[in-house]
């Protein structure tokens, strides 16, 4: 584990013999260890380069192990640190490499992206080239590589983003997105952070646009073939920012700014339940979100039609945006 962050094997067994010993010399830790002396004080030498040891004064030299609490969150942050740099680093060249191939080999403005991997880290460069906003609409089956995150994990470069305070965010989430289990408390926690979030009914695609520079979409028929088209500045991607202001103007909002009826405090659970009435979820599929039975299901929406005045299930999803409960 400790070769995680850097530290050989040998200085790894120095440290921690060296915890269960306290004050110790070179010889001793070597006897222990089972390696020689001078192996083993270059290894306190390192471990006290790293933070990990300290030297009292006099001789022969003792040495002493720093908590390994401290010392090791100090190591950890040190080598994220360096993570993100390179992260950092590999995004530039990613840019370089894309904008180069593209310069050379784009003959129309619009490319053909083979395979789940290569989309699913398209989607992702798609989203670093935004200047000001990314538009989205979330739509299953989803393309992610292997050793990404899930199709309901969170999206890290929009949680950056967001974070950042830089990019603005705008996603329409299809009904069928919504109702996955455990995916609304994903979509709330973008909501959070900033998002503006809207529900919609069978998105036409899955789409990624930043600004009006750049988009990919997919369909799904396209994940079947592991196909996306990655959409550069033409009238089609003019078509393709007119479509999503169309569909965003329909969709049903999930983050009102602010309460505008009389009952405006719910907990949390009644809000992710008037969250999926509004996108047209089924009771089978909000009973799969929750983990209730159907008879549980209807019994709260029915409490929740009484309270508003509702005759449809319909109806309660838009009283409840209209008040602001979303």
């Amino acid at each position: 584990m400790w070769e995680t962050i850097g530290i050989p094997e040998t200085e790894a067994r120095v440290y921690e013999t060296l915890i269960s010993r306290g004050h110790s010399t070179a010889d001793d830790l070597s006897s222990r260890v089972n390696v020689t002396t001078s192996t083993t004080t270059r290894a306190l030498t390192s471990l006290i380069q790293r933070g990990l040891v300290t030297r009292a004064p006099g001789r022969p030299a003792r040495y002493t192990a720093v908590e390994p609490s401290l010392a090791g969150s100090v190591l950890i942050a040190k080598r994220e640190h360096e993570l993100r740099q390179l992260q950092q680093h590999l995004n530039t060249l990613d840019e370089a490499f894309h904008a180069e191939k593209s310069a050379n080999q784009r003959d129309s403005n619009v490319e053909v992206i083979n395979g789940a991997p290569k989309i699913w880290r398209t989607f992702m460069r798609v989203q670093r080239r935004a200047q000001q906003e990314v538009r989205a609409f979330d739509k299953p089956p989803y393309f992610v590589a292997a050793g990404e995150h899930g199709d309901e994990g969170p999206n890290l470069e929009e949680r950056r983003f967001l974070a950042e305070g830089t990019i603005g965010y705008r996603v329409v989430y299809d009904q069928e997105s919504v109702a996955i289990p455990g995916r609304l408390e994903n979509i709330w926690e973008g909501i959070k952070r900033g998002e503006r979030a809207k529900v919609g009914t069978s998105l036409p695609v899955k789409l990624v646009m930043c600004d009006d520079t750049l988009a990919i979409m997919s369909s799904a028929a396209d994940y079947h073939n592991s196909v996306a088209y990655l959409i550069h500045p033409s009238s089609l991607l003019d078509m393709t920012a007119a479509l999503f202001e169309a569909v965003w103007s329909r969709a049903v909002p999930l983050n009102r700014s602010g309460p505008t009826g009389s009952q405006v405090t719910r907990n949390p659970r009644d809000r992710q339940l008037l969250g999926l009435l509004a996108s047209g979820a089924t009771d089978a599929a909000i009973a799969r979100t929750f983990g209730w039975s159907i008879r549980t299901v209807q019994r709260h929406i029915h409490e929740l039609m009484q309270q508003v005045g509702a005759r449809t299930r319909f109806q309660i999803g838009m009283e409840a945006a209209r008040r602001g409960w979303l």
